[in-house]
C-alpha cells in the first residue's frame, strides 16, 4: 500500500469517525428533548395497539398485556417505518408489564404510548429510560403518533393503575371453596 493511499484511508476513517460522533451527539440532543417532553425531530415509538396492530387500530388499554406493539419511527415530524410486533408478555403469569417494558426497549423504543400502564412496568421503563405517555385511549395509533409530534400528548409519570390490574383474574377464576370444586386434585 503507498503512501498517499494510507494517508487517504486515514482522512476516510477520521470522517467517518466525525459523522458517527455527530450522529451520536444529535440522538443525545434528541433523547434529552424526549425526556424533557419538548418535540422532537426524531423518535422511536412503541404504541400498544389492539388485535392485529398497525396505524389503524386502536391504542389499547393495556400497556402489558395488549397483544401487539406497533413500533414507529418518526423524522422531522413525519413517520417514516412502523412495524408490528406481539406481546410475547401478554399471557405470562406475572410480569407482563416487566417483560413488556424490556420488549419495547430492546427494540429500540424512546417513548411509549398507551392507554394504562401498571406500576411494575412504570418503573422498569423509567429506568430503561424510555418516556411514557399513558391514558391515550379511544383513537387509532396514527392519531396518538400525530399528537404526539404535534406537542399534544404529554409525558405521564407513574402508574395508573395498581398492580397486577391488568390479568383478567377476579371471583370465580379459581377452583373456590377450597379446592372442592371440579378439578380438585384429590382422589375420591
Amino acid at each position: 500500500m503507498s503512501q498517499k493511499s494510507k494517508r487517504d484511508e486515514i482522512i476516510e476513517l477520521e470522517k467517518r469517525r466525525e459523522a458517527i460522533q455527530q450522529q451520536l451527539k444529535n440522538t443525545e440532543e434528541n433523547l434529552e428533548r424526549v425526556k424533557a417532553g419538548q418535540p422532537t425531530d426524531r423518535a422511536t415509538i412503541a404504541v400498544s395497539s389492539s388485535g392485529p396492530g398497525g396505524m389503524d387500530v386502536m391504542v389499547d388499554p393495556r400497556f402489558g398485556r395488549c397483544p401487539t406493539y406497533t413500533m414507529v419511527k418518526v423524522e422531522a415530524g413525519k413517520v417514516t417505518h412502523s412495524s408490528v410486533i406481539p406481546n410475547s408478555a401478554a399471557q405470562a403469569f406475572g410480569g407482563a408489564g416487566i417483560q413488556a417494558a424490556q420488549l419495547v426497549a430492546r427494540e429500540g423504543a424512546q417513548v411509549v404510548i398507551c392507554g394504562n400502564i401498571g406500576p411494575n412496568a412504570a418503573t422498569a421503563l423509567e429506568q430503561l429510560g424510555v418516556k411514557v405517555i399513558s391514558q391515550v385511549s379511544g383513537i387509532t395509533v396514527r392519531d396518538a403518533v400525530q399528537r404526539f409530534v404535534s406537542g399534544e400528548l404529554k409525558s405521564t409519570p407513574g402508574p395508573t393503575v395498581p398492580a397486577h390490574s391488568g390479568m383478567g383474574f377476579g371471583p370465580g377464576m379459581g377452583r373456590g371453596m377450597g379446592g372442592r370444586g371440579r378439578g380438585s386434585w384429590q382422589q375420591r
